[in-house]
């Protein structure tokens, strides 16, 4: 049906005079907005023209606000102003690229030992003295840190707050605000020293808080706070935060870039938005940065089974609550928010599935008790899951689930559920909700590494909490890199993020069938293996971007460095990849390296591309290095990959009366892109509220002037549509058009 709009409508721009293709410019389209309405961009200038251009935002572009300026990770400003003074300032030739302000959001045991750290800090650095991280700079940039905290008070060293423009980067407390936490757990992670150990708990912790109250920020803020912290010239840079934009060329992945080639090891969560592809998102799909999936520590993990079910919802146990057991026999009842009055007089021995919100989750659990429950399951009031805590002396089981598995759990209920308990002994398996790639547009594979992330205990204002996500397994690596540079402090961050990669251990889905290298980068992290190897392969993942369908034949090259940090000579040798139609390598034959040397190679891919299905292709070459072997990633595409065409849809009232205003974010542009609106009963076509064709890669934004639309008020079904190439993805909303 769709597509039968679509049809209609471009004849309608063929036949009509009028009508005329969309021109955009080279950076992503501003809202068309009245002349007093104000917008907010990020731009980056040529360093070479900076000079003359600072000049001119005194002088012709004075009528824009430069809000912050960054002099260290790139030339810039972030600006303020109508939307015809700031598409003069973008046509200036010293702007070298721009992008929106847009919004990041904080992502949210025996993980320290288990990836090497406690092994890893029985080594000596140059000076004699355990690797402990001492002596070695690690900024934090997040939502602040509670620097009073028992575990982390002797290690915090300073620190900025870019939203509060002072020296006091304090965690939000509740009467500031929605107080946070997760910058102390970050923290805790990676440097810890008290009651709990983290990875270098002598390093020094540089805390800037770029996210207020909630957890939320801006791309502004974070840039500044990156340009602070390559002022103060930290070793490591950990961004434990993201959004759901997976595009590889967003100015704070620049500036992550810049930071990192300034010598800065810097450390991203690739995003908790899995198991799907596709959905690493930035600042997690930096070129340079180390960008950090989730793994599980050895632990015991529950799910819940309806009967006659297929799906496994997991259950993140609460901090203070009985632990869960494996049960054949389980009787979910539901009770609403958790009130007394919520549950039944008849629920002795049953577990209810409560929704979060109104009341505490101790007094939750309580009421459960009090009712006669065995346990009590909350899922969330907002998409995604989350962790809590319970008083321990209540004494009953407590878990958390995601507002998706708990709506889930409501549709399936017609009275009592009866479901089972499983376990299962977790221990280096790809977390489900780790953010898989690869990268759009660039077709790199992300995340480059992975880490635990799973029920990882730390810091937390008051106390210590049990969290899940690539923001805990980010900062196990960012703990690692800090004891690598104190081993090696000559080494650069290449260096660094090569050891890793390099000495990663890769996981497997089951006894022989590796996880893909989108879902695990070069593998699960091993500190000590990192610190002591001594072969550094470079770049740790190969790209080879992507081929044409019609092209016949294509080679392509690469260039490994492979070097040699023993003290005596290496023989590296490739093993050739299975033979596959449409694919021929062109490999090295056995080399060596001296010791202390370094050796650069080429290594050339020979596709045919008419052979092959259209998509993401990928794989594992074989090395051997000094008698060991290594798996070392690559990935190619063929024609436009299977990426979703949409990214993103926000609809709101504009600035003005009578406007509304919607983006999308098109991750590869679009051929046609649209908004078709629907009655929702009847579910017949009403009207087209927007179209375009020819749409530019990036964040696509615009402003609608209501009174020439022709379309009633109400509420309508909204199916948001992209097509490019030969697919088109759409994006079923309900939207309230309220003029």
């Amino acid at each position: 049906m769709l597509k039968q709009f679509l049809l209609i409508i471009c004849s309608l721009v063929i036949l009509t005079p009028t009508s005329k293709a969309a021109a955009f410019p080279k950076h992503p389209p501003l809202p068309a907005e009245k002349a007093s309405d104000r917008i907010q961009m990020v731009i980056v200038i040529k360093e070479d023209l900076w000079p003359s251009f600072s000049k001119k935002l005194k002088t012709k572009f004075s009528a824009v606000t430069v809000k912050r300026t960054y002099r260290n990770v790139f030339k810039g400003v972030s600006i303020e102003g109508r939307r015809k003074d700031i598409q003069q300032v973008l046509a200036d030739p010293a702007v070298m690229q721009s992008g929106p302000v847009t919004v990041y959001q904080a992502e949210m045991g025996e993980s320290v030992p288990f990836i090497g750290a406690e092994e890893a800090r029985r080594y000596y650095d140059r000076h004699h003295r355990r690797l402990t991280g001492k002596g070695i700079k690690i900024g934090i940039i997040d939502t602040g840190l509670d620097y009073e905290h028992p575990d982390l008070k002797q290690n915090y060293k300073g620190g900025f707050d870019v939203i509060e423009n002072d020296a006091d980067p304090m965690e939000t407390k509740g009467a500031e605000g929605i107080a946070t936490l997760h910058g102390t757990h970050v923290a805790g992670i990676i440097g810890a020293n008290g009651k709990l150990k983290g990875v270098a708990p002598e390093a020094s912790l540089i805390a800037y808080r770029a996210l207020g109250p909630g957890g939320s920020g801006t791309s502004e803020q974070v840039i500044a706070a990156i340009d602070k912290a390559v002022e103060d010239k930290v070793d490591v840079l950990n961004l434990s935060l993201g959004n759901s934009i997976n595009g590889p060329d967003w100015p704070t992945s620049l500036a992550l870039d810049k930071a990192f080639e300034k010598g800065i090891v810097t450390v991203t969560a690739s995003g908790n938005s899995g198991p799907g592809t596709w959905t690493v998102g930035s600042p997690g799909t930096s070129k340079n940065s180390i960008s950090v999936g989730a793994s599980t520590p050895p632990m015991t993990i529950h799910f819940l089974q309806v009967k006659g079910e297929q799906k496994k919802i997991q259950l993140s146990g609460m901090e203070g609550s009985l632990k869960w057991t494996a049960a054949q026999h389980a009787e979910l009842i539901p009770a609403g928010k958790g009130k007394a009055a919520d549950f039944p007089k008849n629920a002795s021995g049953k577990i209810a599935v409560v929704e979060r919100g109104s009341i505490p989750f101790s007094k939750k659990a309580a009421n459960a008790k009090k009712a006669g429950l065995i346990g009590i399951i909350v899922f969330n009031n907002e998409k995604g899951k989350f962790s809590g805590s319970i008083e321990k002396d209540i004494g009953i089981k407590a878990a958390a689930i995601s507002r998706e598995d708990g709506q889930w759990l409501k549709n399936q209920a017609k009275g009592p559920l009866q479901a089972r308990i499983l376990a299962k002994e977790g221990k280096d398996q790809l977390a489900e909700f780790s953010s898989r790639g690869p990268v759009t547009h660039s077709w790199q594979i992300k995340p480059d590494v992975v880490a635990p992330g799973v029920e990882i205990n730390s810091t937390v204002p008051e106390g210590y909490l049990p969290l899940d996500g690539t923001s805990m397994a980010a900062p196990h690596a960012a703990g690692a890199a800090a004891l690598i540079k104190q081993a090696h402090p000559d080494w650069t961050p290449e260096q660094i993020k090569s050891a890793l990669m390099t000495a990663a251990i890769p996981l497997y889905k089951g006894k022989r069938r590796l996880y893909d290298p989108i879902e695990q980068g070069a593998g699960r992290i091993d500190i000590a293996a990192a610190i002591k190897t001594e072969t550094l392969i470079t770049p740790g993942s190969l790209t080879f971007s992507s081929y044409s369908k019609s092209m016949t034949r294509t080679r392509r090259k690469a260039v490994l460095t492979f070097e040699n940090s023993s003290s005596k000579q290496q023989k590296i040798s490739f093993s050739y990849p299975k033979k596959e139609s449409g694919l021929t390598w062109k490999l090295p034959h056995s080399f060596s390296v001296e010791a202390g040397g370094k050796k650069a190679v080429p290594v050339e891919l020979e596709v045919y591309p008419y052979k092959m299905k259209e998509g993401i292709h990928q794989g594992w070459l074989e090395v051997t290095a000094g008698g060991k072997n290594k798996k070392l990633p690559y990935i190619f595409a063929i024609d436009e990959p299977d990426y979703p065409r949409i990214m993103g849809f926000d609809f709101k009232q504009g600035p003005g009366r009578n406007t509304l205003q919607y983006e999308i974010y098109l991750p590869g542009g679009a051929d046609e892109a649209g908004i078709a609106l629907y009655d929702p009963v009847a579910y017949t076509f009403k009207s087209f509220l927007d179209w375009t064709r020819c749409a530019p890669r990036g964040m696509f934004k615009k402003q609608l002037d209501m009174r020439k639309l022709k379309i009633d008020p109400g509420h309508y079904k909204a199916l948001v549509f992209a097509k490019k190439g030969n697919k088109e993805d759409v994006l079923e909303v309900e939207l309230e058009i309220p003029f």
